[in-house]
């Protein structure tokens, strides 16, 4: 058998640009790059493989370990998991920066590949710089702390370990049920071991999307279900997205008139002008979609999790008789609150779904409601999002200003705060994917650097992130690496001063605004942020605006600039959509000095009688 001597981080690297995809008949690498900061437990080992391979895999270099994560996991969430990316870290504190991402990725259902350096796997510098001593377990590093948040772990100690952890790491990655983050942890010392590798390791692999159908006897119950039903309804999640089935959801709406709603990461699966697509579902829906979900006898659970934002905290679904049927290629989402499990692919799931159906359609009455009820609601959408001349503008108004300076391709990034909540009531999407939202694990600071790789996926769309004063401060950096890398973003930062959304929560259930608003936190002095000069020392064209038109006007000549671009407007930190929405379980104190509180707590108790947990 013919051997290739390589050190273990040489062979890594040239295992990765020999796997491959084809997308539209087109062969590509499905790694598109690597993330990498480098430091003392990655610079020598994977720092000189990734120089070697520079070519084959564009190594790409971040500010801020995290971020660079959450750029990957957006690029492979932009590429519907069809490619994807890696990212090396050395050991300690670069590690750890990246286990909030993994949870992203993890939660999210996204595949991301995790680098970190680990500790001498002999032990003779022990304790090595930076690493965590645990008095009574020896194995133990910081990136033990990624084991929870990785769908495979492994800690690469002899430079032959990489050869079944690759094919793990792969199987996992491309695996559309079990796609999540997996994190090999590299000792330092084996990265650069050498070790004669066979060369059958690196021989090209073509890695395809895999469908699976569904048990006969599953088809055959659903079928019965919505053939039973007088007025079903359709939750899309982000798994029609990842199986690229919006087709096959359009087409199984329109046959069969039943109405669609979305969840944040559903939402562009359907065309936003399609008669049957009533937007948003959940917490932060329509008044048409939730009208609907409220009454609807049989859910049709695509693709979807049903996290509490979507299901009102299970007590949104409270239709007579109400069944839940879930068509997911997870079986422990599609299992979830004894849902009538249809394990599959969406695209395969819906048109086997159709053809059982034939010519079944949902009731006339039923359909003209939910037509009846989007149209009223996208013109109480309108009242929100059109201009006015408020010294401070509220988050819908800022959102109508953008959508008329846009274009039906863009793709609008957010990730926390009230702008997600904003945006999947009234963002208007006018192509799949034009909706990036990160509301899986609402991850401050994902904005910007998700946005790099949104825009890395998709070079022909123009990206714009909305983002929040708060999650600014937290993460912003990754504007110079838009500069440094030529990605051009347009960002506009909504400045409420403070935590606005959290303040509205807080006020919500019977406290006082406390520590949310900066003018509310303890302070010697309010900080006065020129949010404008400090994008524009990262080196972005940067322009602070003083209302809605000069925004609309900012956006559109932003379009036209060569580089990332950053729009501030100040914002009302109280106004939100009350329109639509939906129930969302925050438990409130019974007891409280302030009478605020405990009738807040009346209110919840009498709402949680709505929940409906396991029937």
């Amino acid at each position: 058998m013919a051997r290739i001597r390589l050190t273990m981080a040489q062979a890594l690297v040239r295992f990765l640009t020999m796997q491959k995809t084809v997308i539209d008949g087109e062969k590509q690498p499905i790694f598109a790059g690597m993330f990498a900061i480098f430091g003392h437990g990655n610079v020598a080992g994977m720092g000189e493989a990734l120089y070697q391979a520079r070519e084959a895999l564009p190594t790409y270099r971040a500010h801020n370990e995290q971020s660079m994560a959450h750029a990957a996991t957006a690029y492979a969430k932009a590429m519907r998991r069809r490619r994807f990316m890696a990212c090396t870290s050395s050991i300690g504190p670069g590690a750890t920066n990246m286990v909030t991402a993994a949870a992203v990725a993890h939660v999210n259902r996204l595949p991301l590949l995790l680098l970190p350096g680990d500790v001498f796997a002999n032990r003779r510098p022990d304790p090595v710089l930076q690493q965590l001593e645990d008095f009574g377990d020896g194995t133990l590093t910081p990136n033990d702390a990624f084991r929870p948040v990785s769908r495979y772990f492994d800690r690469i100690t002899r430079p032959e370990q990489i050869i079944p952890a690759l094919a793990r790491a792969m199987t996992v990655l491309t695996d559309p049920a079990d796609c999540g983050p997996v994190t090999l942890a590299l000792c330092q010392d084996v990265q650069a071991e050498a070790y004669d590798y066979p060369a059958s390791f690196f021989e090209e692999r073509i890695w395809q999307a895999r469908r699976p159908r569904p048990d006969e006897s599953e088809l055959e119950a659903a079928v019965a279900a919505i053939k039973a039903s007088k007025k079903p309804l359709i939750v899309t999640g982000g798994g029609t997205l990842y199986a690229q089935a919006e087709a096959s959801l359009a087409a199984f709406a329109d046959r069969h008139r039943i109405p669609v709603g979305e969840t944040q990461a559903g939402k562009s699966a359907m065309a936003h002008d399609h008669a049957l697509g009533m937007g948003a579902v959940g917490v932060t829906g329509t008044a048409a979609a939730n009208d609907l979900a409220a009454d609807a006898d049989l859910v049709l659970a695509v693709g979807t999790r049903l996290q509490d934002f979507t299901t009102g905290s299970w007590a949104l679904f409270n239709g007579e008789g109400h069944r839940l049927i879930g068509l997911n290629t997870q079986p422990f989402d599609a299992a979830k609150h004894r849902a009538l499990p249809l394990v599959c692919d969406a695209r395969v799931g819906l048109e086997l779904l159709s053809a059982g159906l034939g010519d079944w359609k949902a009731p006339a009455a039923w359909t003209d409601r939910a037509i009846a009820e989007r149209s009223a609601w996208l013109q109480t959408a309108a009242r929100y999002t059109d201009g006015g001349n408020a010294e401070y503008p509220s988050d819908a108004q800022v959102i109508g200003a953008v959508q008329r300076a846009g274009l039906p391709s863009d793709i609008v990034v957010c990730a926390a705060g009230g702008l997600p909540g904003e945006l999947h009531k009234l963002w208007q999407p006018g192509a799949p994917g034009g909706y990036h939202l990160e509301y899986g694990f609402s991850c401050m600071g994902y904005e910007i650097a998700g946005a790099i790789g949104v825009k890395l996926a998709e070079p022909g769309r123009e990206v714009v992130v909305m983002v929040g004063d708060g999650s600014y401060l937290m993460a912003n950096s990754e504007i110079a690496t838009s500069i440094m890398l030529g990605v051009k973003l347009i960002v506009v930062v909504l400045d409420n001063r403070g935590f606005g959304c959290i303040n509205r929560l807080q006020r919500a259930t019977g406290g006082e605004s406390f520590n949310n608003l900066l003018k509310d936190a303890r302070h010697q002095e309010l900080p006065d942020i020129d949010f404008a000069a400090h994008a524009g020392s990262l080196g972005a064209h940067a322009v602070k605006v003083t209302g809605l038109a000069d925004l609309q006007e900012a956006v559109a000549l932003a379009r036209g600039q060569p580089r990332t671009s950053v729009i501030v407007i100040d914002t009302d930190p109280l106004a939100s959509t009350d329109a639509g929405g939906a129930w969302w379980d925050v438990a409130v104190p019974e007891i409280s000095v302030r009478p605020e509180v405990e009738a807040a707590h009346a209110d919840y108790a009498r709402a949680k009688v709505l929940q409906h947990i396991g029937d």
